[in-house]
């Protein structure tokens, strides 16, 4: 049986010496059958190799919920909800019951979703938990044709695009590549071949040292583009900063990230296709794709105080010490600065609505 290590060897050696480290982000995380993403291990929660907001608690979705409440009460009945990626299928399930609670469900809840084996899983844990809303819930391979009214959720979706990643030299731009030595995959570095690459770099030029190493994401403005939203809300939730942040001269060796069974390391050269592979979200980048796309960037700002804004609240009885206590850790999780409170932003993009978003009221 051919493995991922295998595949992507054959790649390199067919197409020549390398590859760029963007195609093997790309084949490491989304080769149909053996890339991260694609393959069928346990990747979300304590079993899994990382924990995400919508598993620590349900109150991160219900505060999500309450935000597309306000936009679905705007729509009325036709209202959608369009989720990318939908992990493990809780924060889905979790917004449903909120929604439903609140009299105000969409009247489709669409995932994209490219795995089948994260299909399965999902599909699982919504008929657990919402049996009831399942013909409501419709799973996608690819975008819709027409656009839609609604919500767009993004929860951890784009940290997880591939990048290029490359060092600003005295003269010239390098790009990262990938190659084969001795069996094992090994960094090559080279001037870049790569046009648009050299010439989003040379813009950060005046500003970073010689040497200067990170990453760049230039395939998200075409991502920003391809969302179909005619009227509503773009929600996107992710680990990352501003560019004046993402680019600054101490962070000199970029945010690429690998999760391998709750462990942290920064080289995405080893365990291919069983670790995730990651690098931080540049949100500047993301206002200014929305902006080409016609798209206003109605507010922004870090997950404690959308959450905050949004009504996080313990919803259990003080009297149960031991759940109320538990509850309150995870709150704490969810908004501390030392943990998901400042580093995870908040962006919403809107199309033809206006009105005040409820979670962004405390948007510095």
């Amino acid at each position: 049986m051919k493995t991922l290590n295998s595949y992507i060897k054959q790649i390199i050696n067919e197409t020549g010496s390398r590859i760029s480290f963007y195609e093997f982000m790309n084949h490491a995380l989304y080769t149909p059958g053996l890339g991260y993403y694609s393959a069928g291990s346990r990747k979300f929660g304590v079993e899994g190799d990382f924990i995400t907001a919508p598993e620590i608690s349900p109150l991160f979705s219900h505060c999500i919920a309450r935000q597309c409440q306000q936009i679905l009460a705007a729509i009325e009945e036709n209202g959608i909800i369009l989720e990318f990626g939908a992990g493990s299928g809780i924060m889905a399930a979790d917004i449903l019951q909120e929604l439903e609670n609140l009299d105000s469900l969409p009247k489709k809840y669409l995932i994209l979703e490219i795995s089948a084996d994260l299909q399965q899983r999902q599909r699982a844990t919504l008929e657990k938990h919402v049996p009831h809303l399942i013909d409501r819930i419709e799973w996608l391979q690819q975008l819709p044709e027409t656009k839609l009214q609604g919500v767009i959720l993004a929860n951890e979706v784009l940290d997880a695009m591939p990048v290029h990643r490359f060092r600003l030299d005295e003269q010239d731009v390098s790009e990262f590549y990938v190659s084969i030595e001795e069996s094992e995959f090994k960094w090559q570095i080279l001037p870049t071949e790569n046009e648009e690459l050299r010439e989003a770099v040379e813009k950060l030029r005046p500003n970073l040292p010689v040497g200067y190493i990170s990453e760049i994401n230039l395939a998200l403005p075409a991502w920003i583009q391809s969302l179909p939203l005619a009227t509503g809300l773009i929600l996107l939730i992710d680990y990352g900063f501003p560019n004046n942040e993402y680019y600054h001269p101490q962070r000199n060796e970029g945010t690429l990230m690998c999760h391998y069974r709750h462990q942290t390391h920064d080289n995405p050269l080893i365990n291919v296709g069983l670790q995730d592979i990651t690098a931080h979200v540049n949100f500047t980048a993301i206002a200014d794709a929305a902006i080409a796309a016609n798209l206003k960037v109605a507010s922004y700002t870090n997950q404690a105080n959308f959450l905050l804004a949004a009504g996080l609240a313990p919803n259990i009885d003080p009297d149960d010490t031991k759940a109320y206590l538990q509850q309150a850790q995870q709150i704490k999780t969810l908004v501390l600065p030392s943990e998901m409170g400042e580093l995870f932003k908040v962006m919403a993009l809107t199309a033809n609505f206006d009105s005040p978003l409820l979670g962004f009221k405390y948007a510095r």
